[in-house]
């Protein structure tokens, strides 16, 4: 059994560089604890993907359009979040990049302070919906992302070779149950 998490012990913020190692060796152990279920046979925890995941996230915050968070819980990171904007002027939308979790941390709300986070942020820039691609086969981060209000695009069909799904979150509508609700004052 998990112990109680300490909630005031949790900070989301920008991801800097020095937090690239932990961020790629938390990825790549997340990666691979939903992989196994599928590929119990294949090696995903080792030194070669952990660089390939730092050199993704250095790109994406090279990239500058690509606005990165992380959860450090007593300092250290524990979860982390990027997203991109996708869409046009008259539908814009935000795409959720990445979201992953220290499976150490799975279910201590790690995932729902950087989802809420992103919410917030999405909100604010006046973004009114938001997509992203799941692993078909990763069933906890699709239950994950349904308890928040996530639901398949209609837009998008799933992949020809059913390898993902594509969903979406109306960001105008009002919040799921769990996902952070604004205050009384519309904010």
């Amino acid at each position: 059994m998990r112990p109680a998490p300490d909630a005031a012990a949790l900070q989301v913020r920008a991801v800097t560089a020095a937090d690239l190692p932990a961020i790629a060796a938390l990825h790549t152990e997340a990666r691979a604890a939903y992989h196994r279920g599928r590929f119990p046979d294949m090696p995903f925890d080792v030194v070669a993907e952990r660089a390939r995941r730092h050199d993704a996230w250095l790109r994406d915050l090279d990239r500058g359009d690509t606005p990165a968070l992380c959860a450090a819980r007593h300092g250290t990171v524990v979860g982390a979040a990027s997203y991109r904007h996708r869409g046009d002027h008259h539908r814009p939308a935000v795409t959720l990049h990445q979201l992953h979790v220290d499976p150490h941390h799975w279910g201590t709300g790690v995932g729902r302070a950087l989802h809420g986070a992103c919410l917030r942020a999405w909100r604010t820039a006046g973004f009114s919906r938001a997509v992203l691609d799941v692993l078909w086969h990763n069933h906890r981060a699709r239950a994950f992302y349904t308890g928040l209000g996530w639901r398949p695009d209609p837009d998008r069909r799933p992949a020809p070779d059913a390898t993902h799904l594509t969903l979406m979150l109306d960001l105008v509508a009002p919040a799921a149950p769990g996902a952070p609700a604004p205050d009384r004052a519309g904010r």
